[in-house]
Formats: C-alpha cells, sequence, structure tokens
C-alpha cells in the first residue's frame, strides 16, 4: 500500500459550531484555508482538539463533505475515529472511505480496558472494513489509560497491509523510539502526537507530526518540520523551542478548550468548544496573551 502521502504536519483540525453546536460552514472552510495557506501537509477531523467525542453522526458527514470540497485535493485528508465499540468505529470508517477521505486514524477504546487481543481484533476489523485506505493507530494514553504497545504496533502492521502507520501522543520518547525500531523496514509511519517533541520524535525516525498547534501557527509547526528534512537541524531545533511556550499554554485551559482560546485571541473567530466545555475567561485568558505577547504573536480578539 502506497504511504508515502502520510508525512509532515497533519493538523487535527478544530470544529467551529454556532450557537446550536452546528458546524459552522463558514468557518470551518476558513479554517481550512488557513491551515494550507500555512504549509501544512494534511488536514485530520475529528481528532482530540476537534472534540471527536461531541459530535453527532450526521454531523460528521457533513463536516467531511465540506472539508474535502474546500481542500480540493491539495493536500490529503484524515478522519479520526474514537468511539468505544467496533460496530461504530466501523460504521464511522465505512462512511468517511465513502465520502473520499484518504485515511483513517483510530484511538484505542477509552472508558474501558481491553486485553491486548481483544485489542488487535479491535483494530483488526476496523481495518478490514476498509482494506484500501490506510489505516493509523492513534495512541493516547493519557486519555484512554493505557497504551498500545509496541509489539501490538508491530503484529497489526504485519498481519493486516493497510496498518499503516501511527500518531502517539504519549509523551513517552522510549515507546516512540520503539515504534520506530520495530517497524524501521516495513512501511509503517510514526507521527508524533506532542507539540512539544516534534523534533525530538523526527530524530528518532518520526515521519511528521500531529500538532493542534498548526491550528493557529500552522508556519511555525511546518517551519520545525521543513528546517529539519532541509538538515538545518539548530534551525529545527530553534524553531522547536519557539512553539514550545506556546503549546505549554493550552494547559492553562481545560483540555481540549485551549486551541480555541488561543485561535480566538488571535482572532480567528472560531467560537465556543462543545458543552460542558465553555471558552476560558478572566485570568486563564490574561495569561495566554501574556505568554503570546512575549513570543511576540499579535493579538486579535
Amino acid at each position: 500500500m502506497e504511504t508515502d502521502f502520510i508525512k509532515g504536519v497533519i493538523v487535527p483540525i478544530l470544529t467551529p459550531i454556532d450557537a446550536n453546536e452546528i458546524i459552522d460552514e463558514k468557518v470551518l472552510r476558513r479554517m481550512v484555508n488557513h491551515v494550507i495557506a500555512g504549509g501544512v501537509h494534511g488536514i485530520l477531523l475529528y481528532g482530540s482538539n476537534g472534540e471527536f467525542f461531541a459530535v453527532e453522526y450526521e454531523e460528521l458527514e457533513r463536516g467531511i463533505e465540506i472539508v474535502l470540497d474546500e481542500t480540493k485535493g491539495r493536500v490529503p485528508v484524515y478522519t479520526g475515529i474514537g468511539a468505544i465499540t467496533t460496530s461504530k468505529c466501523v460504521k464511522i470508517a465505512q462512511m468517511a472511505v465513502e465520502k473520499g477521505v484518504q485515511g483513517i486514524s483510530v484511538l484505542q477504546p477509552m472508558f474501558i480496558a481491553p486485553r491486548e487481543e481483544e485489542l488487535y481484533e479491535h483494530f483488526k476489523e476496523v481495518a478490514e472494513s476498509v482494506p484500501e485506505t490506510a489505516v493509523l493507530l492513534y495512541n493516547n494514553s493519557a486519555r484512554t489509560h493505557y497504551n498500545i504497545s509496541a509489539n501490538l504496533a508491530v503484529r497489526l502492521n504485519g498481519s493486516v497491509e493497510n496498518v499503516v502507520g501511527i500518531k502517539d501522543s504519549s509523551g513517552d520518547m522510549t515507546l516512540l523510539a520503539e515504534y520506530v525500531r520495530l517497524t524501521r523496514h516495513t512501511n509503517f509511519k510514526v507521527l508524533a502526537g506532542k507539540d512539544t517533541l516534534i523534533y525530538a520524535s523526527l530524530a528518532q525516525g518520526a515521519v511528521g507530526c500531529v500538532a493542534t498547534t498548526a491550528n493557529f501557527l500552522p508556519e511555525y509547526v511546518t517551519d520545525i518540520y521543513n528546517k529539519y528534512k532541509e538538515n538545518n537541524l539548530q534551525g529545527a531545533l530553534d524553531a522547536q523551542f519557539k512553539l514550545t511556550p506556546i503549546r505549554n499554554a493550552l494547559d492553562l485551559a481545560s483540555f481540549p478548550v485551549g486551541t480555541k482560546d488561543i485561535a480566538n485571541i488571535m482572532g480567528l473567530r472560531v467560537g465556543d468548544p462543545y458543552k460542558p466545555n465553555k471558552s476560558s475567561n478572566g485570568e486563564v485568558i490574561e495569561k495566554m496573551k501574556r505568554i503570546l505577547s512575549k513570543e511576540g504573536i499579535k493579538i486579535n480578539s
């Protein structure tokens, strides 16, 4: 299976909604063009910062249609899947592929704690339901409270042809390095999921990243990747350190509100998160503004 397109900076695009929690088509189209203009190499719908957990099925469909229409093939489009049950994951995967996405990303089931064999069967069934489409595993142990082991990733890649990569948001560089080491002679692609560890992950053999900060500062994130690929290692490291305090500012807000907070501060007008989360206010916003101002970011809110 062709996997060369899986690389670079993939943005987990935020999901702008109106007061009735309906996807705001105008804003979503504007965000697509904003991130592409900033140099991203792919767009991922319904990642963690895209609030996948809150989007109703019909809205999942509509958002995919909007992004594919606006992207017009300029960059690959992926759909994130975070459902707990295998059947729901299969339903979303097949719908997304029918709409025309180039890849899907599947989070390990949250809330429950499946054994490794159960997890293997889960990913296998989802991937085999869309056999012509690239499938990325999504390891986010902070939210699911367990990891996709390196051995499981290797087993899936070796037995299911279209399981061709993983996004690792664990922050565990030893684990990320094991994903790379054990699959380095295959077509398996490892993507960094921590914006603060993009440079370090590239140095360990990752092919790129899925970075939420690319929603509001795409050129900062792509600068890390582009300079690294140009073998300008000091420039890439400097670019990473330029991004890091801005990424850390997201943690002032409740998860995953910070991405929309900073996008709004910068004038992107993306609206509020899905309830029960609310946009930050007061001292949190003021602290974010101070950090952005210190780093030379223009504030437009």
